[in-house]
């Protein structure tokens, strides 16, 4: 089992349970733990590492009893409640230990026992940079440093990474979109958008993290003392319980905490900033791709993640810098079929959502301990140079498989077109996928978007809603139901179909609103008519033209919309067939919007929209899908 992977989800709320046979469980209990860790670990708790304007950043430390030498050192820095006596916590620091390497986890600044202010991704030019300089002063420290974690305690990596701190030998981030402002053609602010569309997620994320309110212990306490309080007071505030489903419609979008009695802070703050552009999001500590990248990398990502595009994309830009050429030469990517973080439950009889997809075991720990062998230890041949760039897990084939880049290299472009008799609303329409491009004069599609009765969202890829929304392959047709939805489907498939890479939809589009939204959905449709989501998009109209400048539409008239890609690897089999969907909301996932054309965030008002997808000659809308040849 892998013993990693089996305790990253405490970022996601994944999991903590140990896999023992029954007969052993005794040997994995909380005690057993804790006794180990006694005997193979010297342990300091709770001690406060300077920062450069003198806040202390509590820290525990585990080191291998009796070692002899310099240790090379993992550092876990996160804002969760994983610093204290946590069972957790214990597990990692034992595997650390057991393998030679010190083990250092860190609570970020203003969560917790740490102090000052908190900030989102916990400033990771100063104070990650800072944590890095004060381990490699220690007289334990062989210099190296890897940074290790998944969801938060991966994303403050990526900025750090842009900095090349001399001590970061390496890192292992998973999971970690949230940390990623622009790269490629995905602008997407740490998750915060999707197109220009906010996504809802961060308002249920917040409430847990954001606590301005926060317990605080008084300032000079001594270590042994900080480390006693631990012992029975973790510092963990408990909020009141919401009720997302119903807590989600509430309008204006900007006031969903403040309606809830929460103090302002780091959400009023980002709804406040005007669009993805916002020079303001240039000031916190997302990782943008005009900064340098200088340290080897082991990605691990998800089809089913809420970042799965940006997350590949910023591969590609790390492979791509030539600021630290030791660095681009080693970025090496694994990306499974799991949800968020959720890599400890790859194995056999693997499902997600409604979908069977076979087994997608993969040695998550052992990867990760040779990779840092590899760079901490100087161990060349744990991780051999040998290793596949790129190892992903093909949906539909069902198998691991490798290639040496993002997109792997022999894909071509399949262009399928959206077409249909002017009445492709729901599965019962005419909608079609074709090959031929549609004449000039072909009827436009029509349908009718009502905020207050947005489609809802089913599966794709998502995290950290509340359980406002369920991550996963999920059959789609009590959506492709609905008149409101668009759905054009391909003839039945004679051979498989591979596609793997970025899958980029064009739409012609109209409305008589200022501004509406368009969300595209890939789907793979089985023979007896599941409809298995492969991924999702959206555009918010009025940023057709780039987020810099949005302009309103004005009623009937046709304009071309580019949404962000869909990154997927799904083979089509035989006798399934391809189909995508296009209509003007998906929600909770993403925030409705209200048609107005003016500040939606704070507005309350509501527009019905008249909306087509225009399909005839020049204004053809269409699917671009890279297929790989085998």
């Amino acid at each position: 089992m892998n013993a990693i992977a089996k305790l990253l989800g405490a970022a996601a709320a994944v999991s903590l349970a140990a896999a023992a046979p029954a007969q052993d469980y005794a040997k994995y209990s909380d005690a057993a733990i804790a006794r180990e860790l006694a005997q193979k670990a010297s342990v300091e708790m709770i001690a406060m590492v300077p920062m450069r304007d003198g806040v202390g950043l509590a820290t525990n430390i585990y080191r291998p009893a009796n070692a002899r030498g310099p240790l090379p050192t993992v550092l876990w820095k996160t804002p969760y409640n994983e610093l204290a006596y946590k069972t957790a916590t214990s597990r990692r620091a034992l595997e650390a230990v057991k393998r030679g390497y010190a083990f250092v986890v860190q609570s970020e600044r203003g969560r917790y026992f740490s102090e000052g202010k908190y900030e989102i991704l916990g400033l990771p030019q100063t104070d990650g940079y800072d944590t890095l300089t004060w381990i490699a002063k220690q007289p334990w420290s062989n210099g190296k440093v890897g940074t290790l974690g998944c969801s938060s305690s991966a994303e403050w990596q990526l900025a750090l990474a842009g900095m090349n701190h001399p001590a970061h030998a390496a890192m292992v981030p998973m999971a970690s979109g949230a940390g990623i402002g622009k790269v490629g053609a995905f602008e997407e602010q740490g998750n915060w958008y999707t197109g220009g569309v906010p996504r809802t997620l961060f308002h249920v994320w917040l409430y847990g993290i954001d606590n301005p309110l926060r317990a605080q212990l008084p300032h000079g306490l001594d270590q042994p003392t900080r480390a006693r309080i631990a012992r029975y007071n973790d510092l963990d505030a408990k909020k009141p319980e919401v009720n997302w489903p119903t807590q989600i419609k509430h309008l204006p979008y900007a006031d969903l905490l403040k309606d809830l009695g929460e103090p302002p802070a780091t959400f009023e703050q980002f709804t406040a900033r005007k669009g993805p552009a916002d020079p303001a999001w240039r000031t916190g500590g997302l990782y943008h791709d005009d900064k340098g990248w200088g340290v080897p990398a082991l990605w691990f990502n998800s089809w089913y993640d809420v970042s799965i595009g940006p997350n590949m994309a910023l591969f590609n830009h790390a492979r791509a810098v030539k600021s630290d050429a030791e660095a681009s030469a080693n970025q090496y990517v694994v990306v499974a079929p799991n949800t968020h973080c959720a890599f400890s439950r790859l194995g056999p009889n693997f499902t997600s959502g409604d979908r069977e997809l076979g087994d997608t075991s993969f040695d998550v720990d052992g990867q990760v301990w040779a990779f840092f062998d590899r760079w901490l230890k100087g161990e060349r041949q744990a991780f051999p140079p040998t290793t596949p760039a790129v190892r992903y897990y093909n949906m539909g084939a069902n198998r691991w498989t490798s290639a040496a880049q993002w997109p792997p290299a022999g894909t071509t472009t399949m262009r399928l077109y959206l077409r249909s008799g002017g009445r492709a609303n729901g599965l019962a329409g005419d909608g079609r996928l074709d090959a031929a491009a549609p004449p000039a004069g072909e009827t436009a599609d029509r349908f009718t978007y009502d905020p207050a009765d947005p489609v809802q969202t089913i599966g794709g890829g998502d995290c950290c809603n509340g359980g406002l929304v369920t991550a996963g392959a999920f059959d789609q047709r009590v959506i492709e139901a609905r008149d409101d939805v668009l759905v054009y489907t391909s003839d039945a498939l004679t051979q498989p179909t591979d596609v793997t890479g970025f899958v980029q939809a064009v739409l012609k589009v109209s409305s008589d609103a200022l501004d509406t939204d368009f969300a595209v959905k890939l789907v793979d449709v089985a023979p007896d008519g599941t409809a298995y989501i492969l991924g999702d998009t959206i555009l918010r109209a009025r940023y057709r033209d780039g987020f810099a400048q949005p302009v309103m539409m004005a009623k009937g008239q046709v304009y071309t919309l580019k949404p962000t890609p869909i990154t997927t690897s799904n083979t089509f089999l035989p006798g399934h067939r391809i189909r995508v969907e296009v209509t003007s909301s998906n929600f909770p996932k993403f925030v409705r919007n209200l048609n107005t054309g003016g500040d939606n965030e704070r507005e309350t008002r509501m527009v019905v929209a008249h909306n087509q997808v225009h399909h005839a000659g020049d204004a053809s809308s269409y699917i671009d899908l890279p297929v790989l040849r085998r």
